[in-house]
């Protein structure tokens, strides 16, 4: 394997790497309707070159972000 074959393999693999990673982090830092739903977004999001997709496609809409109430002081 040459030092090209290698760059063009990170190349294709650390762009879905990298948005994988966004779909589990901005899954786990929603509210969904339930633990359960979370749960199952959480693991499709996970999944490695499609989950992302599908994430993005049906499932970022569906959650909320939490609201922080920025009165209260420490």
């Amino acid at each position: 394997m040459s030092i090209q074959d290698i760059f063009v393999f990170a190349g294709f693999c650390v762009p879905f790497f990298l948005l994988t990673v966004w779909a589990v982090v901005n899954a786990a830092q929603k509210d969904f309707s339930s633990t359960g739903h979370k749960a199952l977004w959480l693991i499709i999001a996970s999944v490695p070159f499609l989950g992302f997709i599908i994430y993005f496609l049906l499932g970022s809409w569906r959650g909320k972000k939490p609201v922080h109430n920025s009165d209260t002081k420490n």
